[in-house]
């Protein structure tokens, strides 16, 4: 069959393409950012697309046509600067049901999440149950799949939390530490979308994906401890009003691009715990966590990973903060800050100079908080620094005497740019 795979690149999407591309189906897998994908995966067909850009049956006509199946991995956690809820997960999706319907039905296999908690009014679970409902309405031929929490080798959003949480040394702080949870093995999920595609799951069946066991979320941190090979630590609970700012620094962050699984729609989530209350596939064992880990076996890799996640938005504050200080501080005293300059160019010149560098700095720092951006700035930063560090050593080489002195500073900077932009993908 030719099938296609919405969210791609994702976390679960990239397994499911792996599994179907196993079974020997033609798969193309749909999805923002496809450059990476292509290399890692170059047995598939790639669309880059974004969903949010979806809205029409005619944006979908040609894709739809191609096709025999579709598989929805898509989704977002929060509106922000990267992400439409409402355009990505439902307004997309009303969309590309009128298209399979227009172009004589196709099989929709649908990844959504249990809506019927105590969060169902959250934008992210409100518009999965709308697109839900009109999937079922549709008179298509459709299968609807709600995992609980998924685990897996790799790990992205709330599973790379419980990771970092995990290898914090001595005492794990946690909220909800004693929340209900059900896992899935993102193997598994690949399994039973396989089997949905071939008809082993009927058509029209609404089905829960979990483990029988419910764990604490503190027992799945603890388990999550002993996979990444760390002596057990005693937990500290803390009351749910401590998360608060954090969560609201995060919503910020989710505001400028970044996706952080702190935001306040998973905090809400995590309150009630991630547990699954419908029918389960017929005759499926599910594998529980500590099996599932136990099939996927830890490296360093993982523990640099745990340990550097909740290090990364120190790092790039961090570094925003340092050439925001840099293009500020010289502009409360401009004339001073120019003196550098006056033995090689006329004041007005020095003046000009400096007041473009400081705004060039300031720039720098501003974006590199703009996820979409980030990059770009950091490649910036160290472009600029270069210059500066060339253009000292020329001109003023015994600056490098003062181990307080600009030259000397700028090299923490560099390191601490190299060490963000090698941890900046989020997958």
């Amino acid at each position: 069959m030719k099938i296609l795979i919405l969210g791609a690149t994702g976390f679960i999407g990239s397994a499911i393409i792996r599994r179907l591309l196993r079974d020997g189906h033609a798969v193309t897998g749909l999805g923002r950012y496809t450059d990476a994908s292509k290399r890692k995966i170059p047995f598939a067909d790639w669309v880059t697309a974004d969903l949010a850009r979806l809205t029409t049956p005619g944006d979908w006509r040609s894709l739809v046509e191609d096709h025999d199946a579709i598989v929805n991995c898509a989704g977002a956690l929060q509106d922000g600067l990267s992400d439409d809820l409402v355009a990505t997960q439902e307004r997309s999706m009303l969309a590309l049901y009128q298209a399979s319907v227009q172009a004589g039905g196709r099989l929709i296999v649908q990844i959504s999440a249990r809506t019927s908690n105590m969060a169902s009014d959250t934008a992210f679970l409100a518009t999965k149950q709308r697109a839900d409902q009109a999937l079922a309405a549709s008179g298509l031929p459709h299968v609807i799949l709600r995992p609980a929490l998924v685990i897996g080798r790799n790990a992205h959003g709330g599973t790379a939390l419980l990771r970092a949480l995990a290898s914090i040394p001595y005492v794990t702080p946690m909220v909800h530490a004693q929340s209900p949870v059900q896992t899935v093995a993102l193997s598994d999920v690949a399994d039973i979308v396989a089997d949905s595609i071939s008809g082993k799951i009927a058509p029209g069946a609404d089905l829960h994906l979990a483990a029988g066991e419910i764990l604490t979320l503190q027992q799945l941190i603890g388990l999550h401890r002993q996979w990444l090979g760390l002596a057990s630590s005693p937990t500290a609970s803390l009351p749910a009003m401590l998360a608060a700012p954090v969560t609201w620094l995060a919503d910020m962050a989710g505001r400028l691009g970044w996706r952080s699984p702190l935001r306040s729609t998973a905090m809400a989530v995590m309150s009630q715990g991630v547990t699954v209350d419908g029918a389960y596939p017929q005759g499926f064992a599910f594998k529980t966590a500590a099996q599932t880990l136990a099939d996927n076996p830890s490296g360093v890799q993982d523990l640099w990973f745990s340990r550097l996640f909740l290090l990364k938005p120190i790092i790039l504050v961090c570094l925003s903060l340092f050439w925001l200080l840099s293009g500020l501080i010289p502009l409360f005293d401009v004339s001073r800050a120019s003196a550098h300059f006056l033995p090689f160019m006329p004041s007005g010149a020095a003046l000009t100079v400096t007041i473009t560098t400081c705004f060039i700095d300031i720039a720098l720092g501003a974006a590199v908080l703009l996820r979409p951006y980030a990059r770009k700035a950091m490649v910036g930063m160290l472009l600029v620094t270069s210059t500066y560090m060339l253009g000292g050593t020329v001109l003023v080489p015994e600056l490098w005497l003062d181990p307080l002195g600009p030259l000397v500073k700028v090299l923490p900077s560099i390191a601490l740019t190299l060490a963000a932009l090698a941890i900046l993908d989020e997958r």
